[in-house]
């Protein structure tokens, strides 16, 4: 008999051990994979093989500390963050693991924390989550299934939700029920009792092993009723207190738990002294809210309505009762003279002096009772000590992910995960600015939850060409910093990059099959959970900020930001070239309009980071300036400009390379300017341009008198921990640059 279980296990092994060599072949050679849109399958089918089948969870663990251990002495640092992603999820959804297995993992885990940026990254984390799970079983599953679905408890009160923000642009109306309805799939049994059965039903099996009868606790716990909710709030307690009391013995914990199977078992006359085989309990999909992205105040909205916990039904029910009550935050008056405008600041003067005037020429009579009014004081606003600290922290913990300050146990995290293309992650950095001014003037979300960041990229339809360009604008044009991110992560490259082009594809099938009848698939909601499950290093983004001036005669401007492009391009030249283009009369046409003269000043970026302002001017039909690195991580902080002309001349500068730039026509031809190709922001009849690091609010703040000499030591100390410039943190697996 245990001959055959352990020929059984062998063949076990001997299949997933060749599932783990299919994964990492697919990602030692990307190019060479039958179908570049269906990398990532092979993980996610092993998974959900692991899901059906939890009984093979402890044979693939055995297989993925092979292969670490393995990794370690044949040196192939690329496959260790893939293993190590794929060791944690395994381990979450694990119903019981034996203590060597625990120990062999801790071990091979432990060794790679000597490794450089970012395996020490990972490998620490993941150490960390092992050796927590070694003193108390099954607690990654129960804290994650408690936050994800936020059951309510006393002894473990995080929270979690997950906001999905797809764009228009890419995602057309039609398609929006299908994606929605894929996003948001459910399991069935997805109630409130039905995760507190899982939580007591996975941390008594986790705990007890072979000890525990998992059919029969189910069944047993189904019959609990009102008796559920006691036992849920009794296994929370003893787990959360095993944590917290480093020194409690492990026997107590078991015993503890020992004694709830008991009464679990004796209420349903169950004999808790029969041992059996375990009931494997897949971890379900997070709560996922699932948003058309039509209005960029769409996530501050959902991020404050989170934060107050305010649920969708009191939205609908009373909608006026809400603004009032979020009036004070949501106000675009803050009271102040200097923030005002200037067309209202005028007013605002002429009508005080009139006011004024017209009071002193009259004579003094009896005073008359008037109505309280507002004051608007001609000062600037200032920031308490603690909230401006409290900004502080929060900068220091994007930009560097120190430990400086002592972790601050926030309750609540939202998840935002952005689908789209470049121009998507375009207005994610306009919504993320807009978000870092009003917590600068006004703290609401920073002291109370945590905001990570995702982005899938999805972009619309085949390949075009334009007929007015003589490059042909390609799904990958439309994906800059998509190709970015997948070339440095691998592992992102693989899972997320390789199966965002599925999405569109898939929405249409639903869409056509049976008008809408057909159920949704959890193929959307499993990458979904999986990515925001394990992709916990973020990759920081530069954004740009760009002052555009119209050649008005007022000189009037706009301030925007920007993420990965910008298209300057003067009308008349743009035209010319598509009507001249294949005639006889383009080369001679292009030798006489051969641009407009514009000057450029710009400090020059270099590797020894010195900073050099020079100036020029020349003739150009267009200018691209681009803030996407094309590999690496050595020109993430700089911009590339390329001067575009009708023909090419050698003796001309065609690209440059700066950290800042200001642009400006100096014949009177106006520009029209593109930011991030997106067409709903296209600016028309521009004069000049001027491009520069966007200042992170948070450091920018306006001291305060009376403590300004403490503040100004703090921040001295803390400055090299901070980064002046606002950075967009889009999580991915590894997280290598910065």
């Amino acid at each position: 008999m245990e001959t055959s279980e352990g020929s059984m296990s062998s063949a076990i092994e001997c299949n997933l051990y060749r599932s783990i060599q299919a994964i990492l072949r697919e990602l030692d050679c990307p190019h060479k994979a039958a179908s570049a849109c269906n990398r990532g399958m092979l993980r996610w089918t092993l998974h959900k093989r692991i899901e059906n089948n939890p009984s093979h969870c402890v044979s693939l663990l055995r297989v993925l500390v092979k292969e670490l251990e393995k990794v370690e002495r044949v040196d192939y640092k690329t496959r260790i963050i893939p293993l190590l992603h794929i060791l944690a999820y395994v381990v979450l959804q694990s119903v019981h693991i034996p203590d060597d297995l625990y120990e062999r993992m801790y071990t091979s885990i432990k060794k790679l924390i000597t490794l450089p940026e970012p395996y020490c990254t990972v490998s620490l984390a993941y150490a960390r989550i092992i050796k927590m799970e070694m003193g108390t079983p099954g607690l990654l599953y129960q804290r994650r299934l408690v936050a994800e679905q936020s059951l309510k408890n006393d002894s473990y009160t995080l929270q979690e939700k997950v906001f999905v923000f797809a764009d228009p642009a890419v995602f057309p109306e039609s398609l929006v029920s299908a994606v929605r309805a894929d996003v948001e799939f459910t399991s069935p049994n997805c109630g409130v009792e039905s995760h507190m059965q899982r939580a007591v039903l996975h941390s008594l099996q986790a705990t007890l092993g072979r000890h525990c009868h998992g059919p029969r606790l189910a069944q047993a716990l189904e019959a609990c009723g009102a008796q559920l909710k006691k036992h849920f709030q009794e296994v929370m307690t003893a787990v959360e207190e095993s944590v917290e009391d480093m020194l409690c013995d492990s026997g107590h914990q078991q015993s503890r738990l020992q004694h709830i199977y008991t009464d679990i078992m004796n209420a349903a006359k169950q004999d808790p002294s029969a041992s059996g085989e375990m009931l494997g309990v897949p971890l379900p999909s997070p709560e996922i809210s699932f948003n058309s992205w039509k209005q960029e105040e769409q996530i501050w909205n959902e991020l404050v309505n989170f934060a107050l916990m305010i649920s969708p039904s009191e939205r609908s029910f009373d909608e006026d009762d809400l603004e009032e009550r979020r009036g004070s935050i949501m106000s675009n008056d803050s009271g102040i003279e200097g923030d005002l405008p200037a067309a209202e600041l005028s007013s605002l003067t002429l009508e005080t002096g009139a006011a004024s005037s017209s009071s002193s020429s009259e004579a003094p009579s009896e005073p008359q009772r008037t109505s309280p009014q507002f004051v608007r004081w001609n000062c600037v606003r200032r920031m308490n000590v603690a909230d401006r600290m409290a900004l502080v922290r929060e900068s220091v913990r994007v930009s560097s992910r120190c430990s400086l300050f002592p972790r601050e146990e926030r309750t609540l995290t939202a998840r935002v995960l952005v689908m789209g293309d470049d121009r998507a992650l375009g207005r994610l950095a306009r919504a993320y600015l807009s978000i870092r001014k009003r917590e600068a003037r006004h703290l609401l979300l920073t002291k109370r939850l945590n905001l990570e960041m995702y982005y899938i990229p999805v972009s619309d339809g085949p390949a075009v060409v334009s007929s007015e360009e003589e490059t042909v604008t390609t799904l990958e044009s439309k994906l800059t910093l998509a190709r970015f991110l997948g070339k440095v992560d691998p592992w992102y490259d693989c899972n997320i990059n390789s199966l965002g082009a599925m999405m569109l594809n898939l929405a249409k099938m639903q869409s056509k099959s049976s008008k809408g009848t057909s159920e949704p698939s959890p193929f959307l909601a499993d990458i979904i959970s999986y990515y925001i499950r394990t992709a916990l290093q973020p990759v920081h983004l530069p954004i740009y900020c760009i002052k555009i001036t119209f050649s008005k005669l007022d000189s009037s401007h706009v301030e925007d930001v920007f993420i990965s492009h910008v298209q300057m391009d003067f009308p008349e030249f743009k035209s010319l070239r598509a009507s001249v283009k294949g005639s006889l009369r383009h080369k001679r046409v292009t030798q006489l309009f051969s641009g407009a003269v514009v000057a450029v000043n710009y400090t020059k970026a270099s590797l020894s980071k010195r900073e050099v302002d020079t100036g020029f001017s020349l003739r150009t039909c267009g200018v691209v300036i681009s803030a996407a690195p094309s590999s690496g991580g050595k020109d993430l902080n700089s911009l590339t400009v390329t001067f575009n002309d009708l023909i090419p001349r050698p003796c001309t500068v065609s690209a440059i390379r700066a950290h800042n730039i200001k642009i400006q026509a100096m014949e009177k031809r106006p520009l029209t300017v593109c930011l991030d190709k997106d067409p709903r922001r296209t600016f028309t009849d521009v004069q000049s341009i001027e491009i520069a690091p966007c200042l992170d609010p948070g450091y920018c703040l306006q001291r305060s008198a009376k403590s300004k000499q403490n503040l100004e030591e703090k921040e001295s100390a803390l400055s090299k921990y901070m980064s002046r410039t606002l950075t967009l943190p889009i999580n991915t697996f590894s997280g290598v640059i910065h």
